[in-house]
């Protein structure tokens, strides 16, 4: 599948891990997976990162790998992550780990601070959506 992206510039002034746009040429396109929001959970369902924002970033960005690998899918296929923090001064932080998983064209993305979650140490929660 073709993706052309609009990088998202040096507002920031530091390297993210989004774009501005995203097209995609969906001549080829099979299927999409929606991929629910991933709080910082292990196989074993135990939580992971306990006040820790690259740990439960990086944990949940391995979750939704997961989920991707099990449909037939990778993170290059994700086009939108919707992220939810807590406090915003993580940014940085999060956007390394980010930059782990997600190569150009970057996906594009929503982040927004939220007062809270399901698990009282969660930090962050992520999905995503995939076009395969």
């Amino acid at each position: 599948m073709q993706k052309e992206a609009i990088p998202f510039g040096g507002a920031m002034g530091m390297k993210v891990a989004f774009c501005n746009a995203l097209s995609l040429d969906l001549s080829r396109a099979k299927r999409m997976i929606f991929v629910s929001g991933q709080l910082s959970f292990d196989e074993k369902e135990r939580f992971v990162g306990k006040g820790d924002i690259r740990a439960q970033t990086g944990q949940c960005l391995k979750n939704i790998q997961k989920a991707l690998k099990t449909l037939g899918g990778t993170m290059h296929d994700v086009v939108l992550v919707t992220v939810f923090v807590k406090d915003m001064s993580g940014l940085k932080d999060i956007h390394e780990v980010r930059l782990e998983y997600f190569k150009e064209p970057y996906p594009t993305s929503t982040l927004v601070e939220v007062k809270g979650f399901v698990h009282p140490d969660a930090l962050i929660e992520i999905n995503a959506i995939a076009v395969l």
